[in-house]
């Protein structure tokens, strides 16, 4: 995962070891510009090489910088790979608020639904078909999925709301649960194949996710919203 005290800090004038692709040696790029040159430089060599041939050397020379400054910000190629796929599909940072806590899931389902649908087509016929025979990939993305993330903590925002309304009672959100709109959705991308609608999000809401929020065990004492570890 990108490190972002590198990545505000960290320049690759000085340390550009690359070979023809390189840019011109005086350009300094740093922060959120040298991570998407990066990043952009990681997908043109999956799509082009795939994953068995896709090294740190290779992205290095193609974003004319250096394994150096790869490596400040992603520990493996495995990383790497995977964080230039997630920037495929841009991320909405806000939270849904509609004073509703069905309207805020309904709309957080949808959100999950259109990365999803993106990801998972290229997880399964696109550029990542490759990495995912790897168990490197496998790895990391299972670490992924057991830490916080931009998801859980969206959720805690939704359901400390929902409480702070008389929604919901105060309830602390176990980390699968927090996740859970996730593994929902991706669930019926692979299993059941095309377009999660919103027919179906509706269902997924009413009848599995709401029903699992009121059905947590309440603890007054607890931060409303905040999900456990």
């Amino acid at each position: 995962m990108a490190n972002s005290a590198d990545t505000a800090d960290v320049s690759d004038t000085a340390d550009s070891g690359a070979g023809s692709r390189a840019p011109d040696p005086k350009t300094r790029r740093r922060g959120a510009e040298l991570e998407a040159a990066i990043l952009d430089a990681a997908w043109a060599e999956l799509s082009e090489h795939g994953y068995g041939r896709f090294t740190m050397e290779g992205v290095a020379a193609r974003a004319g910088t250096s394994k150096p400054v790869l490596y400040r910000r992603w520990s493996s190629r495995a990383e790497l790979a995977l964080a230039a796929w997630d920037s495929r599909v841009p991320v909405d940072p806000d939270v849904p608020d509609t004073g509703s806590l069905r309207a805020d899931l309904v709309a957080l389902f949808e959100r999950v639904a259109r990365r999803t649908g993106v990801m998972v087509s290229e997880m399964i016929a696109g550029v990542m078909g490759d990495a995912f025979r790897h168990p490197e990939i496998v790895q990391v993305l299972r670490q992924r999925l057991m830490e916080p993330s931009s998801l859980t903590e969206a959720v805690g925002e939704v359901v400390s709301r929902a409480v702070a309304r008389g929604e919901l009672p105060p309830v602390r959100l176990p980390h699968r649960v927090a996740r859970a709109p996730l593994d929902l959705v991706r669930n019926e991308f692979i299993t059941c194949g095309g377009a999660v609608d919103s027919h179906v999000i509706g269902e997924l809401v009413d009848e599995v996710y709401l029903p699992l929020l009121r059905g947590l065990d309440r603890d007054p004492s607890a931060d409303p919203g905040t999900p456990s570890s």
